[in-house]
């Protein structure tokens, strides 16, 4: 048995052995940097808008009524819908539409003021693209807010010519008021819940598969498995070494991204700095582990890294930001259980712009926790297993022909 200095030792071996690795092949590299801080740029500058305000619509109007043009200045007046063009015919409207040049059409039909004023309820058609939910719904909602107003003042100044007191005629035509208030995001930005949430997916891809190709090239064959305990004085110290560079420098990748989005996108932080902190380090660590264990049991190296994209590249659409989990049926729910992504993004929530109570908060922690646990036991399991086989001598045909492949 190796003496603890000894293992020190080996373990400082691998883990310098691996950063002059990392500093010479630029390909591995570059995926572990370039790539996420290049996609990170990339998906920052997409969103860096924060909110989609002043979507192009056009405008049919039928009636050319002071009315129907009052309509229009509201809707132009919200900030989610911009008037850009006026057509003569809705089939104008509808090619403008289809070509992506507006995103609604409001048409205001004929009589419209003259039926306003008699007490009839004329109907103000709005068409959008519901392929473009996001977008569709967000003009959506400048019509919805804006018409409804226009429609109330209306009522209400009939009711106060014909002599109904100002407040009786509120309380008639309001007589139950919603009170609406958003608690998690009420600036409704997009850098805060989506780009916040779209980070952590992104690196868990990179770190899956780049996990995935560094370990495979150490350990795909029991030879060079062989080698690699041999550095380390055994196989826990040498796996360490091996995987800690890459645990500190995706580390400081989320600190980098997170840094941007706290200081130049204020994104709260409303909870716990050390918790949000503590869940990250449990998120990298297990998605290393994930990482590890597939090139342990896939071979080659390159089923490895396709399965780990495979799994964690549609993690995104199961974590619940931009579709509810609970509408999910039980393939997709299941499926963003088993990703440490999904638990990590739900403390991150909690502990940013939901400002959730540390004692509500542990429960994607401690998850987080049994994840690196139970792929920490599993991943010693396999190279318990695999040190057996080699000590043994039983080398699978595979790996013996392949190593004599010069």
């Amino acid at each position: 048995m190796r003496s603890r200095a000894g293992l020190r030792f080996g373990f400082r071996l691998v883990f310098w052995r691996e950063l002059r690795w990392l500093r010479r092949r630029y390909f591995l590299l570059a995926l572990t940097t370039l790539v996420p801080l290049g996609l990170m740029a990339l998906l920052i500058a997409i969103f860096s808008a924060g909110l989609a305000t002043r979507l192009p619509i056009g405008v049919l109007d039928l009636d050319n009524s002071d009315l129907s043009r009052t309509v229009v200045r509201m809707v132009d007046a919200t900030p989610d819908a911009a008037v850009e063009v006026h057509v003569g015919e809705l089939a104008a409207g509808r090619q403008l539409i289809q070509s992506g040049q507006i995103y609604g059409l409001l048409m205001l039909p004929k009589d419209l003021q003259r039926d306003v004023f008699a007490g009839r309820r004329p109907e103000v058609v709005f068409f959008y693209n519901t392929q473009k939910m996001t977008s569709g719904n967000i003009v959506l909602r400048g019509v919805s807010n804006a018409v409804p107003t226009a429609a109330a003042g209306i009522r209400l100044s009939l009711r106060t010519e014909q002599g109904q007191p100002a407040d009786v005629a509120q309380a008639d035509l309001t007589p139950i008021p919603v009170q609406t208030n958003a608690l998690f995001n009420p600036t409704l930005n997009y850098v805060h819940f989506l780009l916040a949430a779209l980070l952590p997916s992104l690196l868990q891809i990179v770190i899956v598969t780049t996990s995935s190709y560094s370990a495979g090239m150490d350990i795909e064959t029991n030879h060079r498995l062989r080698i690699l305990r041999r550095l380390g004085g055994g196989l826990w110290p040498a796996v360490a070494g091996k995987l800690l560079p890459y645990t500190i420098l995706y580390l400081a990748i989320l600190l980098v991204s997170d840094s941007i989005l706290f200081h130049f996108f204020d994104l709260p932080l409303r909870g716990s700095g050390t918790l949000l902190l503590f869940a990250g380090i449990l998120f990298i660590l297990a998605c290393q582990l994930i990482g590890t264990v597939l090139a342990l049991v896939l071979k080659p190296m390159a089923s490895a890294v396709s399965i780990g994209s495979l799994l964690t590249a549609p993690a995104f659409g199961y974590m619940g930001v931009s579709f509810p989990r609970h509408g999910m049926n039980a393939f997709a729910y299941g499926w963003g259980e088993i990703l440490p992504g999904t638990w990590y993004l739900m403390a991150r929530i909690d502990q940013t712009i939901r400002g959730t109570p540390l004692d509500l908060s542990w429960k994607p922690v401690f998850v987080l926790c049994a994840f690196v646990t139970g792929l920490g036991a599993l991943l010693g399991l396999l190279l318990e297993t695999r040190r057996k086989q080699t000590d043994s001598g039983k080398r699978p045909a595979l790996d013996t022909a392949r190593e004599a492949v010069p």
